[in-house]
């Protein structure tokens, strides 16, 4: 499948808000996968006046100029970034689009040939063919679930999670650092699942990330939401702790 619609752009590169961020790129604009928990992204692009409606939010519009911005930017701004991350109002590997995908792995090529790492978030598939890329690239995954019946719903255009996770696999075989993004994790109102699950099947990982749901009304409504992601919270850093894996816990989540 291939976007329909172009864009261009003046930037690219900027210094992200994101807390565990450094220098990010967006160059798409919206979101085929469509997720409802709702979307930051989303919600933000709307009360700007970017994107009017969901429905154009699904359909993405690739930026055409990202590799022209990109040989400008690289040079004046290789000596601040220490790395790029791809993306936090977009996916990279947006799922079965693969004009995306290819300009995502000409972007990150481009980036590492000046030194600079690149993190990787997506709900799509990763390319095997990011193990041919720099080994300080970090590659990451969002998990919040196992079922498949959740995914349909509320995550509607992405890739199944048993895919992304075999993607992921295959990059940390071949030597690649992984990590995996929790978030925004469900509270059980929403859907019961049992968290042990999820980490039992991403133990390869190297790292992982987690945060609690936002801007839900069934969050806001659940009563034992701070019990919950505080056990949820120090579950996670457990485990990690006791697998040797870097833990990242998101403002907010836990509260005291």
């Amino acid at each position: 499948m291939k976007v329909k619609k172009y864009i261009i752009r003046k930037t690219m590169l900027y210094k992200t808000k994101v807390e565990y961020g450094d220098y990010t790129m967006n160059h798409v604009l919206g979101c085929a996968h469509g997720c409802k928990f709702p979307c930051y992204a989303f919600l933000i692009k709307k009360r700007f006046k970017i994107i009017p409606t969901y429905e154009n939010w699904c359909q993405p519009a690739l930026v055409k100029n990202t590799l022209e911005l990109l040989d400008k930017e690289l040079p004046r701004l290789k000596d601040r970034i220490k790395t790029v991350y791809l993306c936090f109002t977009t996916d990279p590997f947006m799922y079965m689009y693969e004009d995306i995908s290819d300009m995502s792995l000409d972007a990150i090529k481009k980036i590492n040939t000046y030194g600079i790492p690149c993190s990787v978030l997506t709900k799509g598939i990763l390319p095997i063919k990011l193990a041919e890329y720099s080994r300080k690239n970090e590659y990451g995954i969002t998990l919040v679930s196992l079922s498949e019946k959740y995914r349909q719903e509320m995550e509607p255009g992405t890739a199944p999670y048993n895919q992304r996770i075999a993607a992921l696999r295959l990059l940390h075989d071949a030597g690649c650092k992984t990590w995996v993004s929790i978030e925004p994790y469900p509270t059980p109102n929403i859907i019961k699942q049992d968290l042990n699950e999820i980490l039992e099947a991403i133990d390869f990982v190297d790292k992982i990330i987690f945060g609690r749901t936002n801007y839900s009304k069934k969050v806001i409504e659940y009563s034992e939401q701070k019990n919950f992601y505080n056990n949820c919270a120090a579950l996670i850093q457990d485990y990690c702790k006791n697998h040797n894996k870097q833990c990242y816990i998101k403002n907010g989540t836990i509260i005291k």
